[in-house]
């Protein structure tokens, strides 16, 4: 392949709604343009991005894949990024790492929720965009009603730049708003080919109405064509191009373009319009630019947006170059692990096929193996002029989960696959809670999970299971109480002895342990009183109902003896967690539950049936507001009832609401929850014993 300047690269993202036929139009892109020699499908298994097992098993993506497409002596990257919301984290880079960005519509189904969130990310980058409404052949597709949703949802700066010949099975040409032209597809055709044919007289009408709003659109983004559009004169395409990629570099236009990924219909043109209507790296801002270190006269800043681990080839390292040319086997800087890297076989990536370059040049993506401490997010740069890039703000995980293997003896391969994994995936996270001994693992979603056990087992043998996740709870005392922990035993030689008396106190919600040293005349030597400390301290961590730390409470010491031979820092120590297991249980102890601070935002249709939910899990209801199109409720909740809110939320708001969650503190848990917790506990350490 040949090494394209940067003013002939262009770094699409494909982004849209899951199955609105985002990788079924990449591939289809880079067969027309010649660059790919089969024209695949989902139902075989064998587009272009889609080669994984789990996305060739599953028939949608699961992680973010660059295709290449050589078109009127440019070359675009085309990046294919899922649509489901559980791997939202993969559009996000995507759409971070591209300079435009192509948003795929289904024809039948128009905006769908993922529509909405890819459009709002791009919004936040000032990213500019074509719509393609694709799968024009399907049954039930509708041009108009397509373009009346997108208007109302997205943007009233939505215009189109096609229109459709027939909907449905009836789809078999298309007009071009800029030329008048009507392209005549040829049935069967494999690659796009059309014949220039006599507009239609049932498309006429449409035709005047949509060049109009498009002659004015572009119109009103120039002043000098405004003026001559006006004065009745025709405007020429070269002027109409010029001022239309204009008004979508500004973002004051968003053309809509038409077509069939499977029938090929619309494949040439969608190319030449991405070519003429979006920017070059030379005319795109740096993500994150001004907020990053270093930047300013960088020779050289590359970003790494992407990891794949593949069989036999270890880690493949997928990045954008934003300044600098850089040569197969040179060196370059890892800021962030201050390592310098060796790029040998410099490549680029078309599916999961590399393909060797000599060099890449400014503004291209590129592909390298085997890199060793490099990872998702670190910035390439020069050692003599450091650059740190602002990382991609990926989402934040909203679904938490225990994992625990099928077999003895794989626990070591899981948190090495779980490692693995978190490199691939930077929206997946796993931690181990040595206070609930468990392994938790936190994502996106049920789906999201589902694929991270499937790919444990795939790729490193380790048999996983998804479990409850447990909960943090703590106990504390509501009374006062006291007693004597006495500890005494003689064996034949030297024995032990150690003698406490112990009162135990609440004291207010999170202001801790405190220990009160109330011994006089002696009664206890003070070389021992310490260990009594560390005594209660040890049995508080066991608790009294149900094996939680004991929290916010005091202890006083306030009698005891001692033996001149017998006593030492251990026997007291032994006191202290006697005196401890004797008095609490007297102090009324209780059980205190974690509550979460919650926010949900939803569409207003739903705003009832989410607050019933929230009211269904015991959560208190503090506030609604309004944010946009959008309603925020504002909740406190037991952390124990959130366990899979993310799928009802899901299901409750057809994938449109969303919700964020901060630890609150803790409060005393229902009788009902405490009875509950309790038997749960008795019933863990008889299986222990056992």
């Amino acid at each position: 392949m040949r090494v394209y300047d940067s003013s002939a690269v262009r770094n699409v993202a494909f982004v849209g709604h899951g199955a609105a036929g985002k990788t079924t139009l990449v591939d289809a892109l880079a067969f027309v343009s010649g660059s790919s020699k089969r024209h695949g499908s989902i139902q075989d298994g064998t587009t272009l991005t889609d080669y994984s097992a789990d996305e060739i098993e599953r028939k949608h993506s699961i992680s973010l894949a660059v295709g290449i497409a050589e078109w009127m002596d440019t070359k675009i990257n085309l990046l294919d990024a899922p649509g489901y919301l559980d791997f939202l984290g993969e559009a996000t880079a995507a759409l971070y790492s591209a300079d435009a960005a192509v948003i795929v519509l289904n024809a039948t189904g128009g905006v769908e929720v993922g529509t909405e969130k890819v459009w709002e990310i791009c919004d936040r980058l000032h990213l500019p965009r074509l719509l393609f409404v694709s799968q024009m052949d399907r049954e039930r597709a509708q041009f108009e009603r397509v373009f009346d949703d997108v208007k109302a949802h997205l943007s009233p700066k939505v215009v189109p730049v096609e229109i459709p010949v027939g909907n449905g099975a009836e789809f078999h040409g298309i007009v071009n708003l800029l030329t008048g032209e009507t392209h005549g597809y040829r049935k069967g055709t494999k690659s796009g080919e059309y014949d220039a044919v006599a507009q239609p007289e049932g498309i006429k009408e449409s035709y005047a109405k949509y060049h109009e709003q498009l002659v004015e659109a572009i119109a009103a983004t120039d002043d000098e064509l405004l003026e001559k559009y006006l004065g009745g004169a025709e405007l020429s395409r070269a002027e109409i191009v010029r001022a239309l990629k204009k008004g979508v570099l500004a973002g004051e236009i968003v053309p809509m373009l038409v077509g069939s990924s499977i029938l090929t219909y619309g494949m040439r043109a969608l190319l030449t319009e991405i070519v003429d209507l979006l920017p070059s790296p030379l005319e795109a801002p740096i993500p994150g630019w001004a907020e990053s270190s270093g930047g300013e006269g960088a020779p050289l800043v590359g970003h790494v947006f992407k990891t794949i681990s593949e069989p036999h080839v270890g880690d493949v390292t997928l990045f954008r170059l934003y300044r600098g040319d850089i040569r197969t086997g040179e060196e370059v800087w890892n800021n962030e692990h201050g390592v310098a890297e060796k790029l040998n076989h410099l490549s680029v990536q078309q599916g999961k096929e590399r393909i060797e370059v000599p060099e890449l040049k400014a503004g291209d993506i590129g592909s390298v193996a085997k890199l060793r401490d490099t990872h998702t997010n670190d910035t390439f740069c020069r050692k003599d002029h450091p650059v740190h890039l602002t990382p991609i703000p990926y989402p934040e995980a909203v679904a938490t989960s225990g994992v625990v293997v099928k077999t003895r003896g794989e626990e070591d391969k899981l948190a090495a696959g779980l490692h693995k994994l978190h490199e691939e995936d930077p929206t997946f996270h796993f931690e181990y809670s040595s206070e609930l001994r468990q392994t938790l693992i936190h994502g996106m979603g049920e789906r999201h999970f589902e694929i991270i056990l499937g790919r444990l087992e795939k790729k490193f043998g380790v048999h996983a299971e998804l479990v409850r996740p447990r909960v943090a709870y703590r106990e504390t005392l509501k009374g006062r109480a006291e007693g004597q922990g006495k500890h005494k035993k003689q064996s034949g030689g030297r024995g032990q002895y150690g003698d406490c008396w112990v009162r135990l106190a609440p004291r207010p919600r999170g202001s801790g342990y405190e220990f009160i040293d109330s011994i006089v005349g002696g009664v206890i030597p003070n070389k021992y009183i310490p260990a009594v400390d560390r005594g209660i301290q040890e049995a508080s961590e066991r608790g009294v109902i149900a094996g939680f730390p004991l929290v916010d409470f005091q202890a006083e010491c306030f009698d005891g003896s001692y033996h001149d031979v017998d006593s030492n820092e251990m026997s007291f120590k032994m006191a202290g967690i006697l005196a401890f297991r004797n008095v609490a249980p007297k102090a009324r102890p209780v059980l205190l539950e974690p509550l979460l601070d919650v926010t949900v935002w939803t569409p207003g249709e739903f705003l009832g049936d989410v607050m019933g939910d929230l009211s269904s899990r015991r959560g208190q209801i503090l506030g609604t507001d309004s944010e946009g199109r959008l309603t925020r409720i504002r909740a406190i909740v037991p952390e124990a009832e959130m366990y899979k809110y993310a799928t009802t939320l899901h299901s409750v708001t057809h994938g449109r609401g969303t919700f964020h969650l901060d630890h609150h503190g803790y409060a005393e848990a229902p009788p009902e929850v405490t009875a509950k917790v309790a038997a749960e506990h008795k019933k863990d350490e008889k299986a222990e014993e056992d």
